[in-house]
């Protein structure tokens, strides 16, 4: 039998994550001499490497991705254990490691102040990235849900649509569009696009928009963040088809316009998703049970600049409910 600890599967687990022995020692409040020796431990006790160096990045052997993931699976199992006995125990405490896509991170922390108010005794660690990422956490068990805009479908999850999420096309206030009262989307075909990279959902939907409108993009600029968009856009580069829950600081400084195109806002939801096998302890319960009765109010909140295209989006409906797939 290895002789491992949990001291050690918890340190390399951090190790795993950050790919760095000084943030994993800054994350569990250690020195970095102190995780190099628990790793190099652990080394010893399984008996091949689990990291190797590369210049100044340190990889995860095949070993390592291994033990990775058992250890990421035993604190999991470990914290699900804490919060059940805090439970057993009567408190409503407890963390929850929430996903959320870039596009979410506008109004995110809106609704996520608004939960910590009413529940203070939950701690909240938050991961903000791209789509693809979310989803590979998600699967890994690495956070317990996600707040996106398509659930995945390479594995088995419960997605409850929690709030409508307009997708809209923008301009710079200076643009020959701007100003019509409609817009054709044959009219678009000229028109330069500034668009999100591959596997975002945004460029998911333009693309089908575009499809089901026979249109083919003069040229395509593709940028990997919505702010590296909604610059280019301001400078004059082209025109965008993004989120309606992005633009609101721009569309009250009339930096940005959303243009009326027919068939839009393209109205999508906003999920929050969990693996279907998901243990719904009480702190991830509150949350869900939360977003699903005040997400809707706090995104609208966001919204300062009720524009047509916010106001439409209040208007459309939606299949609100529990998506299992």
């Amino acid at each position: 039998m290895l002789n491992i600890t949990f001291r050690q599967l918890k340190i390399f687990e951090s190790v795993s994550r950050h790919l760095s022995f000084s943030r994993a020692a800054e994350e569990l409040h250690l020195t970095q001499p102190a995780v190099s020796m628990q790793v190099r431990s652990l080394e010893g006790a399984a008996g091949v490497p689990l990291t190797e160096q590369v210049g100044k990045r340190i990889h995860l052997t095949a070993a390592g991705e291994e033990m990775a993931g058992h250890a990421r699976r035993m604190a999991q199992q470990l914290r699900e254990l804490e919060e059940t006995m805090v439970q057993m125990r009567g408190a409503r405490g407890g963390r929850i490691v929430i996903g959320i896509v870039s596009t979410a991170k506008y109004f995110a922390p809106r609704m996520l102040a608004a939960f910590r108010r009413s529940h203070p005794q939950v701690e909240l660690r938050i991961e903000v990235h791209n789509r693809e990422h979310v989803v590979e956490l998600l699967g890994d068990n690495r956070i317990d849900v996600a707040i996106m805009g398509r659930p995945p479908q390479a594995f088995e999850t419960v997605a409850e649509v929690f709030a409508d999420h307009p997708l809209i096309f923008v301009a710079e206030p200076e643009h020959p569009l701007v100003g019509r009262e409609r817009i054709e989307p044959k009219e678009l075909a000229g028109e330069a696009f500034l668009i999100r990279e591959p596997g975002s959902g945004t460029r998911t939907t333009m693309e089908g928009y575009l499809r089901e409108h026979g249109i083919k993009p003069r040229s395509a600029f593709e940028m990997s963040s919505n702010e590296t968009i909604k610059q280019a856009v301001m400078a004059g580069l082209g025109i965008a088809f993004i989120s309606a829950h992005t633009c609101g600081l721009e569309f009250e400084a009339h930096r940005l316009v959303p243009l009326p195109v027919a068939g839009t806002p393209v109205l999508r939801q906003w999920y929050v998703v969990r693996r279907a096998e998901k243990r719904l302890l009480p702190a991830l319960n509150d949350f869900i049970n939360f977003l699903r009765d005040e997400g809707a109010q706090h995104i609208q909140a966001h919204l300062r600049v009720l524009s047509p295209v916010a106001r439409a989006s209040r208007r459309g409906r939606s299949d609100k409910g529990v998506v299992t797939g």
